[in-house]
């Protein structure tokens, strides 16, 4: 049977868990490529919020070009994302990896 301190404990460190998590969803990341032509901004779920695309990156002729800078800011964004929920959520998880959490 869990003693009442113990049970104090797992409701404040879910409390935490609860403020970090509402945290990063408030939180923004930008990632960029091209000397930022392509812009993705995202928030600490890894959510993209928005994308914004220079018009001299849109060259009918350079699709693949585009494609593979959206691409590359995703991923910066998204790296920057990850970076960030670490840093907030590890402290309070001990490293674990906990399902519904991240």
């Amino acid at each position: 049977m869990m003693d009442r301190k113990m049970l104090n404990q797992l409701q404040q460190m879910q409390k935490k868990l609860m403020q970090a998590q509402e945290d990063l969803g408030k939180t923004q990341v930008e990632g960029s490529a091209g000397g930022g032509v392509i812009e993705v901004k995202m928030n600490g779920h890894r959510e993209i919020i928005s994308i914004t695309i220079a018009p001299e990156a849109v060259d009918p002729n350079e699709i693949e070009m585009l494609q593979d800078l959206l691409m590359l800011a995703i991923n910066d964004a998204s790296k920057k994302a990850e970076e960030i929920s670490n840093a907030k959520m590890g402290p309070l998880t001990g490293g674990l990896n906990i399902p519904g959490l991240f």
